[in-house]
């Protein structure tokens, strides 16, 4: 049986509701598209490396604004990642939770890397 793909899972939850934005290794983080969360928020994750060695994971967060998205969370994640759990995810990001906007809107995310190799 092959190795898993390396991925990262993030869950992200506003109003209620959760997705799942999943992050492909990539050798150039730059034109990695950032996710729309329900026209309110901009959440991008990135995974640079390959599926032999992640060299860093960066999770940008925007608020969406009338005029331009606003970075509200940049976050850097380099390695040793912590040990994997039972189940062979690494918890990345812990949860986080972040608060923006004039209504002070929440948006609640965590990440965990999948298939890295020991």
């Amino acid at each position: 049986m092959g190795q898993a793909q390396t991925l990262m899972a993030c869950e992200v939850t506003y109003a209620g509701h959760t997705q799942t934005v999943v992050a492909h290794p990539v050798a150039d983080p730059y034109p990695v598209p950032a996710v729309d969360i329900a026209g309110r928020f901009r959440f991008k994750p990135i995974v640079v490396g390959d599926d032999r060695r992640i060299r860093r994971v960066l999770v940008y967060v925007y608020l969406e604004t009338d005029a331009q998205p606003v970075l509200i969370q940049q976050a850097k994640y380099l390695p040793p990642f912590p040990a994997a759990d039972a189940s062979g995810n690494i918890a990345i990001t812990g949860q986080q939770y972040l608060y923006a906007g004039a209504l002070e809107r929440e948006l609640i995310y965590q990440c965990h890397l999948k298939g890295v190799a020991p």
